[in-house]
């Protein structure tokens, strides 16, 4: 038995996106628990159904998996916390299939769900639980921020291949677009490129509308094998191919703008068999403008460099050559702190035609791929290639 055996064998079955993007009333389990059943029910199954939890937060310690597992009254027969960050959930998704093909669980749960905007958490202006590290004491009282660290590879990416501002712009521009085809996005107002850039830096040469914005918010994601798929409530969606990779700081001179993508899609694209060209949509973590750019070009959508050009004059728009984040993505939708379960979500109803007025005419596969950490310090990366039935 090989990981590759998991291409084709795998399916999301059901997909809920908590609506919420303000809930100071409500706790992060309560919104994982609201998320379950609205996946569970997409899917046709009921919570005794679920054997298998898989779950991170911003804020579950060790024992959050376990007192998750408590709250929702299951005894699955298998729990994974994995947290590498922002790419979790789309790693759950790989390692919720390996479980399953393992036949160490039969349906699988992934739960993500966050009070940071009610909270006032501010991500992006510190290293965060990083800064809990002894070695960051090395680091962190020296200013380098989340966003710093963006700006930086922005800054990299502009000297070494003449990137303008105004083309990170039009990824904002293009999320924005995309949001107020989304009833649920947090920022549904038009944007144009000048708004971008007449908006305050944060960091030069990010400006307020490059990075991403807070909200509250959950979901919740339902992975079985194909075979039981096949007999639920809503048409699966198949699991092709999948690959994770870390990027550092390694011994000797990392290239900043190699990112861990680079490494995990070559072999979730190599498991699935297709190509770059057969793709019919992208659902990148955008953190920041700049995290789209670099993810595309170690995605192999386009040659290292020539980011710029490509997601300009509208190609990464809808009826574009490539749509990336047709939900409004973290830009403009909905950004909890940890977004890798909506890349899934949204990817989930692109393939079923469940995307009403944002719907990607004729979409079959997806590429899905989550970030988690830092480019330009540490990463992670989680890649998917997903089918539709």
């Amino acid at each position: 038995m090989t990981i590759s055996s998991i291409s084709g064998n795998i399916a999301i079955a059901g997909v809920h996106e908590h609506p919420t993007r303000w809930a100071p009333h409500k706790t992060e389990f309560q919104i994982m628990a609201e998320s379950a059943r609205g996946a569970l029910e997409d899917a046709g199954l009921q919570l005794n159904d679920v054997d298998g939890l898989f779950a991170a937060s911003m804020t579950m310690g060790a024992m959050g998996t376990i007192e998750l597992a408590e709250y929702l009254n299951l005894k699955p027969d298998y729990l994974d916390g994995t947290n590498i960050g922002g790419s979790s959930f789309v790693a759950h998704v790989t390692h919720a299939a390996a479980a399953i093909n393992a036949g160490l669980c039969n349906v699988a749960l992934i739960l993500y769900g966050s009070t940071a905007a009610s909270n006032a958490m501010a991500i992006g202006t510190g290293l965060g639980a990083a800064s809990k590290d002894p070695a960051q004491s090395f680091v962190g009282p020296y200013g380098l921020t989340t966003v710093g660290s963006y700006a930086l590879v922005a800054q990299l990416h502009m000297h070494r291949y003449g990137t303008k501002p105004e083309q990170l712009a039009e990824i904002a521009v293009a999320m924005r677009k995309h949001a107020g085809l989304n009833p649920n996005a947090k920022m549904r107002q038009p944007i144009t490129v000048e708004d971008v850039l007449s908006s305050r830096v944060i960091s030069d040469p990010l400006h307020l509308l490059d990075c991403c914005i807070i909200s509250d918010g959950g979901g919740a994601v339902v992975v079985t094998s194909a075979e039981r798929a096949k007999d639920l409530r809503k048409a699966p969606v198949s699991l092709l191919g999948a690959g994770e990779a870390v990027a550092h700081q390694e011994i000797g001179r990392p290239d900043l703008l190699t990112v861990a993508a680079k490494q995990s899609s070559e072999r979730a694209f190599g498991m699935a068999g297709v190509d770059r060209k057969d793709i019919d949509l992208a659902m990148v973590y955008d953190s920041f403008t700049i995290t789209v750019l670099a993810t595309l070009e170690n995605l192999g959508f386009c040659k290292v460099g020539e980011g710029g050009d490509f997601v300009t004059g509208g190609r990464i728009e809808l009826g574009g050559t490539l749509p990336v984040n047709p939900d409004g993505g973290g830009l403009s939708n909905n950004h909890p702190g940890m977004r890798g379960i909506f890349l899934v979500i949204e990817a989930t109803r692109q393939l079923r035609g469940e995307g009403d007025a944002r719907q990607v005419a004729g979409a079959r596969l997806a590429c899905v791929h989550g970030t988690g950490g830092t480019l330009g310090v540490a990463h992670s990366g989680a890649t998917l290639i997903l089918g539709a039935s």
